[in-house]
Protein backbone atom coordinates (compact mmCIF):
# COMPACT_ATOMS: atom_id res chain seq x y z
CA UNK A 1 0.00 0.00 0.00
CA UNK A 2 1.15 3.09 -0.82
CA UNK A 3 2.32 5.22 2.14
CA UNK A 4 1.01 8.86 2.54
CA UNK A 5 2.48 11.61 5.39
CA UNK A 6 -0.21 12.57 7.89
CA UNK A 7 -1.62 15.66 7.12
CA UNK A 8 -3.58 17.99 9.30
CA UNK A 9 -5.68 20.88 7.47
CA UNK A 10 -7.44 23.87 9.37
CA UNK A 11 -9.39 25.79 8.30
CA UNK A 12 -13.42 26.85 8.20
CA UNK A 13 -14.87 23.20 7.08
CA UNK A 14 -18.32 23.14 5.47
CA UNK A 15 -20.05 19.65 4.43
CA UNK A 16 -23.75 18.76 3.62
CA UNK A 17 -24.80 16.48 6.38
CA UNK A 18 -28.33 15.60 4.89
CA UNK A 19 -30.08 16.96 1.56
CA UNK A 20 -31.26 20.51 0.93
CA UNK A 21 -33.61 20.18 -1.05
CA UNK A 22 -35.52 17.17 1.48
CA UNK A 23 -35.07 19.22 4.60
CA UNK A 24 -34.52 22.63 5.73
CA UNK A 25 -31.46 24.17 3.93
CA UNK A 26 -30.09 25.64 7.41
CA UNK A 27 -30.57 22.22 8.99
CA UNK A 28 -28.37 20.38 6.57
CA UNK A 29 -24.74 21.25 6.82
CA UNK A 30 -21.88 20.95 9.40
CA UNK A 31 -19.60 23.92 9.81
CA UNK A 32 -17.05 25.02 12.18
CA UNK A 33 -14.92 28.45 11.67
CA UNK A 34 -12.10 26.94 13.34
CA UNK A 35 -12.36 22.70 11.86
CA UNK A 36 -9.99 20.45 10.89
CA UNK A 37 -9.42 17.23 9.06
CA UNK A 38 -6.43 14.59 9.82
CA UNK A 39 -5.64 12.82 6.10
CA UNK A 40 -4.23 9.75 6.48
CA UNK A 41 -3.49 7.00 3.61
CA UNK A 42 -5.64 8.91 0.91
CA UNK A 43 -8.29 9.29 3.21
CA UNK A 44 -9.97 11.42 5.80
CA UNK A 45 -8.93 9.87 8.67
CA UNK A 46 -10.99 12.08 11.81
CA UNK A 47 -12.39 15.61 11.99
CA UNK A 48 -12.92 17.99 14.32
CA UNK A 49 -11.92 21.11 16.06
CA UNK A 50 -8.36 22.77 15.15
CA UNK A 51 -7.57 22.47 18.81
CA UNK A 52 -8.36 18.85 19.08
CA UNK A 53 -6.70 17.95 16.07
CA UNK A 54 -3.61 19.52 16.48
CA UNK A 55 -3.45 18.15 20.31
CA UNK A 56 -4.21 14.50 19.03
CA UNK A 57 -1.81 14.14 15.96
CA UNK A 58 1.36 16.13 16.87
CA UNK A 59 3.31 14.53 14.39
CA UNK A 60 1.45 15.44 11.97
CA UNK A 61 2.31 17.85 8.99
CA UNK A 62 0.19 20.94 9.73
CA UNK A 63 -1.25 23.21 6.98
CA UNK A 64 -3.17 25.89 8.37
CA UNK A 65 -5.18 27.57 5.84
CA UNK A 66 -6.70 30.30 8.65
CA UNK A 67 -10.53 31.24 7.66
CA UNK A 68 -10.72 29.85 3.99
CA UNK A 69 -13.18 27.08 3.45
CA UNK A 70 -12.51 23.61 3.61
CA UNK A 71 -14.79 21.73 1.28
CA UNK A 72 -14.93 18.26 -0.31
CA UNK A 73 -13.62 18.24 -3.91
CA UNK A 74 -16.34 19.27 -6.47
CA UNK A 75 -17.98 16.20 -8.31
CA UNK A 76 -18.72 16.52 -12.60
CA UNK A 77 -21.15 14.33 -13.76
CA UNK A 78 -21.18 14.69 -17.21
CA UNK A 79 -17.91 15.59 -19.13
CA UNK A 80 -16.87 15.06 -22.93
CA UNK A 81 -12.82 15.47 -22.20
CA UNK A 82 -11.70 14.97 -25.82
CA UNK A 83 -14.34 18.70 -26.44
CA UNK A 84 -11.48 20.51 -23.94
CA UNK A 85 -9.65 22.05 -26.88
CA UNK A 86 -13.42 23.28 -28.48
CA UNK A 87 -14.67 24.33 -25.31
CA UNK A 88 -16.10 28.32 -26.57
CA UNK A 89 -16.64 27.79 -29.96
CA UNK A 90 -19.03 29.96 -31.59
CA UNK A 91 -22.35 28.88 -30.73
CA UNK A 92 -24.81 26.60 -32.92
CA UNK A 93 -27.83 23.79 -32.42
CA UNK A 94 -27.02 20.80 -30.75
CA UNK A 95 -26.49 18.55 -34.13
CA UNK A 96 -24.83 21.38 -35.58
CA UNK A 97 -21.96 21.70 -33.13
CA UNK A 98 -21.65 17.86 -33.08
CA UNK A 99 -20.83 18.21 -37.18
CA UNK A 100 -18.97 21.31 -37.19
CA UNK A 101 -16.69 21.24 -34.05
CA UNK A 102 -16.93 17.91 -32.25
CA UNK A 103 -16.75 14.99 -34.70
CA UNK A 104 -13.66 16.72 -36.33
CA UNK A 105 -11.95 17.25 -32.99
CA UNK A 106 -12.77 14.12 -31.92
CA UNK A 107 -11.28 12.43 -35.33
CA UNK A 108 -7.56 12.88 -33.57
CA UNK A 109 -7.69 10.85 -30.86
CA UNK A 110 -6.85 8.13 -32.83
CA UNK A 111 -3.49 9.27 -32.03
CA UNK A 112 -2.30 8.01 -28.69
CA UNK A 113 -0.15 10.86 -28.23
CA UNK A 114 -2.45 13.49 -28.75
CA UNK A 115 -5.29 11.22 -26.76
CA UNK A 116 -2.35 11.39 -24.25
CA UNK A 117 -1.70 15.38 -24.28
CA UNK A 118 -5.68 16.26 -23.92
CA UNK A 119 -6.49 13.72 -21.20
CA UNK A 120 -3.86 15.25 -18.93
CA UNK A 121 -4.75 18.66 -20.03
CA UNK A 122 -8.24 18.13 -19.20
CA UNK A 123 -7.26 16.78 -15.59
CA UNK A 124 -5.25 19.25 -14.79
CA UNK A 125 -7.71 22.30 -15.42
CA UNK A 126 -9.98 20.14 -13.69
CA UNK A 127 -7.73 19.78 -10.36
CA UNK A 128 -7.16 23.45 -11.03
CA UNK A 129 -10.62 24.37 -11.07
CA UNK A 130 -11.65 22.19 -8.09
CA UNK A 131 -12.91 19.12 -9.61
CA UNK A 132 -11.62 15.95 -8.26
CA UNK A 133 -13.98 13.53 -9.70
CA UNK A 134 -15.22 13.24 -12.58
CA UNK A 135 -17.78 11.29 -15.16
CA UNK A 136 -16.36 11.50 -19.03
CA UNK A 137 -17.24 10.25 -22.54
CA UNK A 138 -14.24 9.81 -24.64
CA UNK A 139 -14.08 8.93 -28.38
CA UNK A 140 -15.15 5.45 -30.50
CA UNK A 141 -11.24 5.43 -30.10
CA UNK A 142 -10.38 2.37 -27.21
CA UNK A 143 -6.60 4.45 -27.09
CA UNK A 144 -8.80 7.66 -25.83
CA UNK A 145 -10.18 5.82 -22.79
CA UNK A 146 -6.86 3.82 -22.10
CA UNK A 147 -5.37 7.79 -21.68
CA UNK A 148 -7.98 9.36 -19.54
CA UNK A 149 -7.82 6.32 -17.52
CA UNK A 150 -4.36 6.01 -17.23
CA UNK A 151 -4.42 10.16 -16.60
CA UNK A 152 -6.45 9.83 -13.52
CA UNK A 153 -4.81 6.96 -11.91
CA UNK A 154 -1.55 8.41 -12.14
CA UNK A 155 -3.25 11.49 -10.42
CA UNK A 156 -4.74 9.24 -7.95
CA UNK A 157 -8.12 10.99 -9.31
CA UNK A 158 -11.93 9.44 -9.17
CA UNK A 159 -13.03 8.66 -12.35
CA UNK A 160 -16.15 7.09 -14.35
CA UNK A 161 -15.20 6.73 -17.98
CA UNK A 162 -16.08 4.31 -20.74
CA UNK A 163 -15.62 4.15 -24.96
CA UNK A 164 -18.14 6.37 -27.29
CA UNK A 165 -20.36 3.59 -29.48
CA UNK A 166 -21.67 5.29 -32.63
CA UNK A 167 -22.56 2.46 -35.66
CA UNK A 168 -24.69 5.68 -37.70
CA UNK A 169 -25.21 9.11 -38.25
CA UNK A 170 -21.29 10.18 -37.78
CA UNK A 171 -18.14 10.40 -39.57
CA UNK A 172 -17.24 7.01 -41.22
CA UNK A 173 -13.52 7.60 -38.60
CA UNK A 174 -15.87 7.67 -35.84
CA UNK A 175 -18.42 4.76 -36.55
CA UNK A 176 -17.95 1.27 -35.10
CA UNK A 177 -20.19 -1.12 -35.44
CA UNK A 178 -22.90 -3.33 -32.59
CA UNK A 179 -20.07 -6.24 -32.09
CA UNK A 180 -17.05 -3.68 -32.26
CA UNK A 181 -18.83 -1.66 -29.37
CA UNK A 182 -19.33 -4.88 -28.15
CA UNK A 183 -15.70 -6.31 -27.66
CA UNK A 184 -14.31 -2.90 -26.95
CA UNK A 185 -16.21 -1.91 -24.65
CA UNK A 186 -15.66 -5.34 -22.48
CA UNK A 187 -11.81 -5.36 -22.71
CA UNK A 188 -11.95 -2.04 -21.72
CA UNK A 189 -14.02 -2.61 -18.86
CA UNK A 190 -12.31 -5.82 -17.43
CA UNK A 191 -8.83 -3.80 -18.12
CA UNK A 192 -9.89 -0.68 -16.44
CA UNK A 193 -13.10 -1.20 -14.18
CA UNK A 194 -12.03 -1.05 -10.21
CA UNK A 195 -9.01 -0.29 -11.18
CA UNK A 196 -7.69 2.13 -8.34
CA UNK A 197 -10.18 4.43 -8.65
CA UNK A 198 -11.54 3.81 -12.39
CA UNK A 199 -14.95 2.91 -12.82
CA UNK A 200 -16.12 1.73 -16.36
CA UNK A 201 -19.50 3.50 -18.00
CA UNK A 202 -21.00 1.86 -20.77
CA UNK A 203 -21.56 4.40 -23.17
CA UNK A 204 -23.97 4.91 -26.44
CA UNK A 205 -23.41 8.21 -27.14
CA UNK A 206 -27.09 8.66 -28.23
CA UNK A 207 -29.82 7.00 -29.72
CA UNK A 208 -29.57 8.40 -33.16
CA UNK A 209 -26.13 7.57 -33.65
CA UNK A 210 -26.58 3.92 -32.62
CA UNK A 211 -28.50 1.23 -34.54
CA UNK A 212 -30.88 -0.91 -32.70
CA UNK A 213 -28.34 -4.10 -32.86
CA UNK A 214 -25.40 -1.54 -31.51
CA UNK A 215 -28.07 -0.31 -28.30
CA UNK A 216 -29.06 -4.13 -27.90
CA UNK A 217 -25.29 -5.61 -27.73
CA UNK A 218 -24.48 -2.68 -24.80
CA UNK A 219 -27.26 -3.48 -23.11
CA UNK A 220 -26.18 -6.82 -23.08
CA UNK A 221 -22.87 -6.17 -22.08
CA UNK A 222 -24.49 -4.11 -19.66
CA UNK A 223 -26.64 -7.27 -17.96
CA UNK A 224 -23.10 -9.62 -17.41
CA UNK A 225 -21.00 -6.55 -15.81
CA UNK A 226 -24.57 -5.17 -13.99
CA UNK A 227 -21.72 -3.25 -11.56
CA UNK A 228 -20.47 -0.80 -14.45
CA UNK A 229 -22.66 2.58 -14.80
CA UNK A 230 -24.21 3.36 -18.47
CA UNK A 231 -24.06 6.90 -19.64
CA UNK A 232 -25.70 8.66 -22.23
CA UNK A 233 -27.99 11.39 -23.27
CA UNK A 234 -31.73 11.89 -23.15
CA UNK A 235 -33.81 14.65 -24.04
CA UNK A 236 -31.29 17.68 -24.65
CA UNK A 237 -33.06 19.53 -27.72
CA UNK A 238 -36.39 19.42 -29.16
CA UNK A 239 -35.18 18.86 -32.54
CA UNK A 240 -32.94 15.58 -31.32
CA UNK A 241 -36.35 14.31 -30.01
CA UNK A 242 -38.24 14.58 -33.34
CA UNK A 243 -34.98 13.09 -34.76
CA UNK A 244 -34.97 10.00 -32.32
CA UNK A 245 -38.59 9.66 -32.87
CA UNK A 246 -38.46 9.41 -36.69
CA UNK A 247 -35.64 6.51 -35.92
CA UNK A 248 -37.91 5.00 -33.36
CA UNK A 249 -41.54 5.61 -34.25
CA UNK A 250 -42.78 2.58 -32.42
CA UNK A 251 -41.74 3.97 -28.95
CA UNK A 252 -44.08 6.25 -27.14
CA UNK A 253 -40.84 8.42 -25.83
CA UNK A 254 -37.04 9.03 -25.77
CA UNK A 255 -36.34 7.09 -22.33
CA UNK A 256 -38.40 3.72 -24.08
CA UNK A 257 -35.62 3.66 -26.92
CA UNK A 258 -33.32 3.00 -24.05
CA UNK A 259 -35.58 0.75 -21.99
CA UNK A 260 -36.58 -1.74 -24.98
CA UNK A 261 -32.96 -2.75 -25.32
CA UNK A 262 -31.87 -2.86 -21.76
CA UNK A 263 -30.33 0.44 -21.32
CA UNK A 264 -32.77 1.42 -18.51
CA UNK A 265 -31.63 0.72 -14.71
CA UNK A 266 -30.54 2.18 -11.38
CA UNK A 267 -26.78 2.73 -12.64
CA UNK A 268 -27.92 4.72 -15.76
CA UNK A 269 -26.95 8.42 -15.98
CA UNK A 270 -28.73 10.21 -18.44
CA UNK A 271 -27.29 13.40 -19.46
CA UNK A 272 -29.24 17.09 -20.17
CA UNK A 273 -32.57 15.15 -19.47
CA UNK A 274 -34.45 18.46 -19.98
CA UNK A 275 -37.77 17.59 -22.17
CA UNK A 276 -38.79 14.69 -19.98
CA UNK A 277 -42.20 13.25 -20.22
CA UNK A 278 -44.22 12.55 -17.33
CA UNK A 279 -44.01 8.71 -17.95
CA UNK A 280 -40.19 9.09 -18.44
CA UNK A 281 -39.61 11.29 -15.23
CA UNK A 282 -41.72 8.43 -13.38
CA UNK A 283 -39.79 5.70 -14.75
CA UNK A 284 -36.21 7.00 -14.16
CA UNK A 285 -37.14 7.47 -10.07
CA UNK A 286 -38.57 4.19 -9.76
CA UNK A 287 -35.52 2.32 -11.03
CA UNK A 288 -33.34 4.65 -9.55
CA UNK A 289 -31.39 5.84 -12.48
CA UNK A 290 -29.91 9.37 -12.26
CA UNK A 291 -30.27 12.52 -14.79
CA UNK A 292 -27.89 15.35 -15.06
CA UNK A 293 -28.25 19.02 -15.13
CA UNK A 294 -25.65 21.07 -17.55
CA UNK A 295 -26.76 24.42 -17.18
CA UNK A 296 -23.90 26.32 -19.08
CA UNK A 297 -24.43 23.89 -21.99
CA UNK A 298 -28.08 23.94 -21.75
CA UNK A 299 -28.12 28.02 -22.53
CA UNK A 300 -25.06 28.04 -24.62
CA UNK A 301 -26.24 25.71 -27.05
CA UNK A 302 -29.88 26.93 -26.68
CA UNK A 303 -31.22 23.50 -25.25
CA UNK A 304 -33.84 24.75 -22.74
CA UNK A 305 -34.35 24.98 -19.18
CA UNK A 306 -33.29 21.87 -16.92
CA UNK A 307 -36.56 21.30 -13.99
CA UNK A 308 -34.18 21.22 -10.93
CA UNK A 309 -36.63 21.99 -8.50
CA UNK A 310 -38.75 19.52 -9.86
CA UNK A 311 -37.24 16.89 -10.60
CA UNK A 312 -35.74 16.29 -7.07
CA UNK A 313 -38.55 17.47 -5.30
CA UNK A 314 -40.46 14.41 -6.64
CA UNK A 315 -37.48 12.92 -5.65
CA UNK A 316 -35.25 12.14 -8.67
CA UNK A 317 -31.33 11.55 -8.26
CA UNK A 318 -29.80 14.61 -10.19
CA UNK A 319 -25.87 15.61 -10.38
CA UNK A 320 -24.39 18.66 -11.92
CA UNK A 321 -21.95 19.17 -14.37
CA UNK A 322 -20.18 21.41 -17.01
CA UNK A 323 -20.47 19.36 -19.83
CA UNK A 324 -17.08 20.20 -21.79
CA UNK A 325 -16.84 21.42 -24.03
CA UNK A 326 -20.67 22.02 -24.74
CA UNK A 327 -20.64 23.44 -21.34
CA UNK A 328 -18.67 27.45 -21.81
CA UNK A 329 -16.72 26.60 -18.39
CA UNK A 330 -14.31 24.45 -16.81
CA UNK A 331 -15.33 25.52 -13.65
CA UNK A 332 -18.26 23.89 -11.05
CA UNK A 333 -18.13 27.19 -9.51
CA UNK A 334 -20.00 28.72 -12.38
CA UNK A 335 -21.56 25.88 -12.94
CA UNK A 336 -23.56 25.95 -10.21
CA UNK A 337 -24.34 29.99 -10.43
CA UNK A 338 -26.06 29.10 -13.81
CA UNK A 339 -27.90 26.65 -12.06
CA UNK A 340 -28.64 29.17 -9.65
CA UNK A 341 -29.41 31.54 -12.78
CA UNK A 342 -31.11 29.29 -14.87
CA UNK A 343 -33.48 27.64 -11.86
CA UNK A 344 -34.63 31.62 -10.90
CA UNK A 345 -36.07 30.97 -14.56
CA UNK A 346 -37.81 28.15 -13.96
CA UNK A 347 -39.27 27.41 -10.37
CA UNK A 348 -37.41 30.43 -8.20
CA UNK A 349 -34.19 30.87 -6.38
CA UNK A 350 -32.18 27.71 -4.63
CA UNK A 351 -30.23 28.18 -1.50
CA UNK A 352 -26.43 27.81 -1.79
CA UNK A 353 -26.53 24.74 0.44
CA UNK A 354 -28.49 23.13 -2.68
CA UNK A 355 -26.02 24.09 -5.05
CA UNK A 356 -23.21 23.03 -2.88
CA UNK A 357 -25.07 19.58 -2.67
CA UNK A 358 -25.48 19.24 -6.23
CA UNK A 359 -21.62 19.59 -7.33
CA UNK A 360 -20.21 17.36 -4.38
CA UNK A 361 -22.70 14.34 -2.84
CA UNK A 362 -25.86 15.09 -5.34
CA UNK A 363 -23.17 14.06 -7.72
CA UNK A 364 -21.42 11.58 -5.89
CA UNK A 365 -25.01 9.85 -5.37
CA UNK A 366 -25.71 10.21 -9.73
CA UNK A 367 -22.76 8.30 -9.91
CA UNK A 368 -22.94 6.14 -6.74
CA UNK A 369 -19.79 6.76 -5.18
CA UNK A 370 -21.09 8.88 -2.38
CA UNK A 371 -20.00 6.23 0.10
CA UNK A 372 -16.39 7.46 -1.41
CA UNK A 373 -16.52 11.06 -2.37
CA UNK A 374 -19.24 14.12 -1.78
CA UNK A 375 -18.40 15.21 1.99
CA UNK A 376 -16.11 15.43 4.47
CA UNK A 377 -16.75 12.63 5.99
CA UNK A 378 -14.72 10.09 7.82
CA UNK A 379 -13.17 7.03 6.16
CA UNK A 380 -13.82 8.74 2.51
CA UNK A 381 -11.48 9.76 0.13
CA UNK A 382 -9.64 13.04 1.35
CA UNK A 383 -10.56 14.80 -1.73
CA UNK A 384 -10.82 18.19 -0.49
CA UNK A 385 -11.20 22.22 -2.10
CA UNK A 386 -9.60 25.14 -0.11
CA UNK A 387 -12.08 27.93 -1.18
CA UNK A 388 -10.49 31.79 -0.76
CA UNK A 389 -14.20 33.99 -0.24
CA UNK A 390 -12.04 37.28 -0.81
CA UNK A 391 -10.43 35.62 -4.53
CA UNK A 392 -11.04 38.77 -6.01
CA UNK A 393 -11.96 42.16 -5.16
CA UNK A 394 -15.52 42.09 -5.96
CA UNK A 395 -15.80 38.78 -4.50
CA UNK A 396 -14.18 40.51 -1.22
CA UNK A 397 -16.22 43.54 -0.69
CA UNK A 398 -19.85 41.44 -1.04
CA UNK A 399 -18.14 38.35 1.30
CA UNK A 400 -17.11 41.34 3.62
CA UNK A 401 -20.54 42.19 4.63
CA UNK A 402 -21.64 38.72 5.16
CA UNK A 403 -23.73 37.47 8.35
CA UNK A 404 -23.58 33.86 8.14
CA UNK A 405 -21.60 30.99 6.34
CA UNK A 406 -23.61 30.99 3.36
CA UNK A 407 -24.28 34.64 2.51
CA UNK A 408 -20.40 34.66 2.52
CA UNK A 409 -19.98 31.56 0.44
CA UNK A 410 -22.74 33.11 -2.11
CA UNK A 411 -20.65 35.49 -4.05
CA UNK A 412 -17.77 32.97 -4.38
CA UNK A 413 -21.07 30.75 -6.26
CA UNK A 414 -21.82 33.76 -8.27
CA UNK A 415 -18.85 34.60 -9.20
CA UNK A 416 -15.80 33.05 -8.92
CA UNK A 417 -13.87 30.40 -11.00
CA UNK A 418 -10.19 29.25 -10.56
CA UNK A 419 -8.88 31.98 -8.72
CA UNK A 420 -11.69 31.25 -5.55
CA UNK A 421 -9.70 27.81 -5.66
CA UNK A 422 -6.47 28.37 -3.32
CA UNK A 423 -5.55 24.43 -3.00
CA UNK A 424 -7.01 21.06 -4.16
CA UNK A 425 -5.91 17.15 -2.43
CA UNK A 426 -6.66 14.69 -4.26
CA UNK A 427 -6.69 11.09 -2.06
CA UNK A 428 -4.75 12.75 1.03
CA UNK A 429 -2.04 14.36 -1.74
CA UNK A 430 -1.37 18.09 -2.21
CA UNK A 431 -1.88 18.86 -5.96
CA UNK A 432 -0.58 22.34 -6.08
Amino acid sequence: MQQYQDSLLLGHTLSLSKNPFETDPLDSYVSDSRGGLLLRDGKIYAKGTAEDLKNRFKQAEVVDYGQKLIIPGFVDSHVHYPQTAIIASWGKRLIDWLNEYTFPEEMKFHDTVYAKTIAERYLDLAISHGTTTCATYTTVHPESVAAIFQAAYDRGMSIVAGKTCMDRNAPEGLMDTAQSAYDDSKRLLEEWHGKNRCFYAITPRFAPTSTQEQLIALGQLWAEYPDCLMQTHLNEQIEEIAWVKSLYPDTRDYLEVYERVGLLGDRAIYGHAIHLQEREKDRIKDVGASVVHCPTSNSFIGSGLFDTAGLTIRGNKVGLATDTGGGSSFSMLRTMAAAYELGQLKAGPMHPAMLLWLATMGSAQALHLDDQVGSLDVGKYADVVILDLHSTPAIAQRASMADDIWSALFPTIMMGDDRSVFDVWVKGQHMN
